[in-house]
């Protein structure tokens, strides 16, 4: 899987806080990947997006915390893929939405077959971000039809949420909207110069990409509220879906924004040592404040809620790390 590295403007504010972020897939030094010390890859996401920016800040705790490894991040097209990519081998930790996570546990949506990766904890919830232009009349999901729409990343957890809203909503994402298959970067440049009508994103608070927008368009983009659909996706998805509020100041909106949330997971193959998944998990709380540092989103990760991966299992070494942290 082909990977990049990291834009320079990221590495330059990862450098703040003495952040280890580089993109690629190298081959561990002394063995197999997670086994016996070496290095370790993180799938992550899109470059102007939560998953990406605490990727860069974990690699960091990871290479100068836990003893023998070196951690480096990738950008990728998130949860999706960093399953597929993590079951492959070609990553050893990765971000996952929870909702995603779920499916391929069960084998389901886009997985055919249930995939062998285990939790090393739940991390901060995941807010669904529906921005407009203020000018298109769009006041609901069910609006978007005949819009252009930017669904996400192919394979991200965005594009699963995305599409599963415009099905709640009684619309089909292949027929009733023009979709586009943007990362965030892409979709914000095309609200911006108006090729698209809508976007959907789902990261935590705040996105830096959501802030350039809603920044430089101000009255002309806002976000929507969609929690009128959360009944039906909990009928069919169950309670994954909760509902949450995306506080006005965080985007300078004229009021907070009903949205739903999902909580997301950090993953990793179920074969990795149980010394190795608790030196992990240890590193994460014991260091918390460096990933705080870096996204505000990262306070939610909190040790009394670390357990709470279900239907994805806790992998046995990150158990007794969160029971010994507790």
């Amino acid at each position: 899987m082909r990977t990049r590295r990291l834009p320079l403007a990221v590495v330059a504010v990862a450098a703040a806080v003495s952040l280890v972020a580089c993109g690629g897939q190298r081959e561990p030094e002394g063995g197999k990947a997670g086994t016996d010390g070496g290095r370790l890859t993180i799938a992550t996401g899109n470059t102007t997006g939560v998953y990406y920016q605490l990727g860069g800040a974990l690699a960091s705790v990871i290479s100068s915390k836990v003893e023998g490894y070196r951690a480096t991040a990738s950008e990728t097209g998130a949860s999706v893929q960093n399953v597929q990519g993590l079951v492959a081998g070609n990553y050893d930790i990765a971000f996952s939405l929870g909702d995603t996570a779920a499916d391929a546990i069960k084998g389901e949506h886009s997985f055919k077959a249930p995939q062998d990766v285990v939790a090393l904890t739940r991390l901060y919830p995941n807010y669904t971000q529906v921005a407009v232009r203020a000018s298109s009349g769009i006041t609901k999901i069910a609006d978007l039809k005949g819009k252009r729409v930017s669904t996400g990343s192919p394979n991200s957890g965005t594009e699963v949420i995305a599409r599963r809203l415009l099905e709640a909503a009684g619309l089909d994402s292949t027929r009733d909207v023009t979709a586009q298959r943007l990362g965030l970067p892409e979709s914000v440049d095309a609200m911006k110069s108006g090729s698209i009508d809508a976007l959907v994103w789902s990261g935590g608070l705040p996105t830096g990409g959501i802030t350039d927008l809603t920044t430089s368009l101000g009255k002309d983009v806002k976000l929507i509220p969609i929690t009128d659909l959360l009944p039906a996706l909990q009928k069919t998805y169950g309670t994954i879906y909760a509902q949450g509020t995306i506080p006005a100041a965080t985007y300078k909106q004229p009021a907070d924004v009903a949205t739903i949330i999902v909580p997301n997971v950090l993953l990793v193959r179920k074969n990795m040592s149980d010394e190795l998944a608790e030196k992990l998990t240890r590193a994460i709380f014991e260091n918390k404040d460096a990933l705080v540092q870096v996204n505000a989103a990262a306070k939610g990760i909190t040790i009394e809620n670390a357990e709470k991966t279900d239907p994805v299992p806790l992998h046995p070494g990150a158990k007794k790390a969160i029971e010994a942290l507790k």
